[in-house]
């Protein structure tokens, strides 16, 4: 239940997205000055140096960050007796003469260091100093924690490869927003977009295409060569920069369908022995991967290497979309499922994710796919992504699987954020509006209070095949992503969209000093 009281004179309630869980506004602030400390302990060191960072830009103030308290000080704090907020959860209490984080974990502390800078004015996430700038923060208390553990963003780098530094402005602004799960969608018919050292084709071939699609239906192209991929050393950068913001980074290595950029690198992977070029059209394509022990071992080399570059405990394997009509037509996929013991192609493809659970399982990870992995029988480590609505998710969740909710009609940023599409950048088609983002609610109905524990969460998505560029996919994320994260992270009765649009006036403030191209909301949409 979200708490929130105003003392006699105290500010109005502050602007901060997602809401907290509890507020009590007091009277009077205090002031951020040159002469103020950051106040640490061994756990917090670290991320004393990280608000250390977030101050200067704007306000010009180097604060020092030492272990004894010294003048009027903020304080970073790791007080175990605070376990009842979780590892997430943090109490933030400022009075005249000082501001005190307490987290029972670095990350409660940390997403306590977020609500601080929204506490501040906007102009604190500019990068010049701001002369004779007030920067005072309102007396109050808040307590707060998560709603769900998984708060996820997903970004699509195989469509339209993304530079590194957009990818990690990406996670900065995730952080800022309290999510902490990012999925990074690294290959797809189009591109293959992640090295993979023993198998180099894959990204010397895999990661570059001919010619890219301007719009579906009539089929028009852009004429240009397009490609990209990260190395493994790009990679670790990535995730470790992602570590120290407290998001973990779940990789996508699509499979079996999906899977036209890798058979155009290795021919022996597909069904047909036709060579391709990597795919330039979007859509369902038919060229999946073959059932054969050996594509079986070469994709769990891959996934070894990915494992070794991921810490994350849960792999995206993918699994969705994957036309049966080449396994239909081959010989050798029907010899194949009859040695098995598989009656259809649907139990063909769940042998296919059955053989990656198991390597996955057996490597101390787990399998996470889209909700066609629930045909022809789901492994018993999988954990399901909904996207075709929450048919899958509810299915999955009665059936003891951990699901995330994704169903596209709530959470597809790829979709147009307006009806008057005749005045927005082209998109893939369909309508969501922040406001019906906002109200999205991840726990169905129709779960009981056990079945419901399974929801690990809600994530959002930008799918790319219409969004070529870094500012292009800010324009599709934000603010949509600014309502999906008051969604995960606050009290379900707490949301209020008119409440949330007066805080959200402020956070387009933020977002503009921090250059990102959002989409500004409109009473029409």
């Amino acid at each position: 239940m979200f708490v929130a009281t105003l003392a006699a004179g105290a500010v109005a309630l502050p602007s901060i997205v997602p809401q907290p869980v509890s507020i009590r506004m007091a009277t009077g602030s205090f002031e951020i000055n040159p002469r103020s400390a950051i106040v640490v302990t061994r756990e917090t060191a670290d991320l004393g140096q990280t608000l250390r960072g977030f101050i200067a830009p704007a306000t010009g103030f180097t604060l020092p960050v030492i272990r004894r308290a010294s003048g009027d000080s903020i304080y970073l704090r790791i007080d175990k007796r605070l376990t009842s907020l979780g590892a997430e959860g943090y109490r933030l209490e400022v009075s005249d003469h000082k501001i005190e984080i307490s987290a029972a974990k670095p990350a409660g502390a940390f997403y306590g260091i977020q609500t601080l800078r929204q506490l501040l004015p906007a102009g604190i996430f500019g990068p010049t100093v701001v002369k004779g700038t007030a920067w005072e923060v309102p007396c109050l208390s808040i307590e707060d924690t998560p709603r769900f553990a998984w708060r996820g963003a997903h970004l699509d780098v195989a469509r339209y490869f993304m530079p590194k530094e957009f990818v990690l402005k990406f996670i900065d602004l995730m952080a800022m927003h309290k999510l902490n799960t990012f999925h990074w969608h690294l290959t797809d018919d189009q591109g293959w977009r992640i090295e993979i050292k023993k198998y180099p084709l894959l990204t010397q071939v895999g990661a570059w295409r001919k010619d890219s699609m301007l719009t579906y239906s009539p089929a028009t192209f852009d004429g240009k060569p397009h490609g990209g991929f990260y190395t493994q050393d790009e990679v670790r950068e990535v995730v470790a920069y992602a570590a120290k913001r407290f998001v973990t980074v779940v990789p996508e290595i699509e499979m079996p369908g999906h899977s036209h950029a890798a058979i155009a690198a290795y021919p022996e992977l597909g069904n047909t022995g036709q060579k391709l070029e990597v795919g330039t059209i979007w859509g369902v394509d038919e060229n999946v991967y073959n059932p054969e022990d050996s594509t079986i071992r070469f994709l769990q080399d891959v996934l070894s290497e990915v494992i070794s570059l991921f810490p994350s405990k849960f792999i995206h394997v993918g699994g969705d979309e994957v036309p049966k009509k080449q396994w239909h037509e081959s010989a050798r996929a029907q010899a194949l499922m009859k040695l098995r013991g598989l009656k259809d192609e649907h139990e063909l493809q769940s042998w296919f994710i059955h053989q990656m659970d198991s390597f996955l399982t057996q490597h101390g990870r787990r399998l996470i796919g889209w909700d066609e992995i629930l045909e022809g029988g789901l492994a018993s480590g999988a954990t399901v992504m909904s996207w075709r609505g929450e048919e899958g998710g509810i299915a999955a969740a009665k059936a003891g699987h951990d699901v995330v909710m994704t169903p596209g009609a709530w959470t597809y940023f790829d979709h147009y954020p307006t009806r008057d599409t005749a005045n927005e950048p082209h998109a893939i088609g369909g309508y969501l509006p922040l406001q019906k983002v906002y109200g999205y609610e991840p726990i169905p109905a129709s779960l009981t209070n056990l079945e419901a524990q399974h929801v690990l969460g809600a994530q959002g998505q930008i799918w790319t095949e219409y969004i070529p560029t870094p500012k292009r996919a800010e324009y599709m994320a934000y603010p949509r992503f600014s309502a999906l994260a008051e969604v995960v992270w606050s009290p379900k009765e707490s949301r209020n969209y008119a409440d949330f649009r007066r805080r959200l006036d402020v956070q387009l403030q933020r977002l503009t000093l921090l250059d990102v191209n959002f989409r500004a909301p409109k009473d029409s949409d």
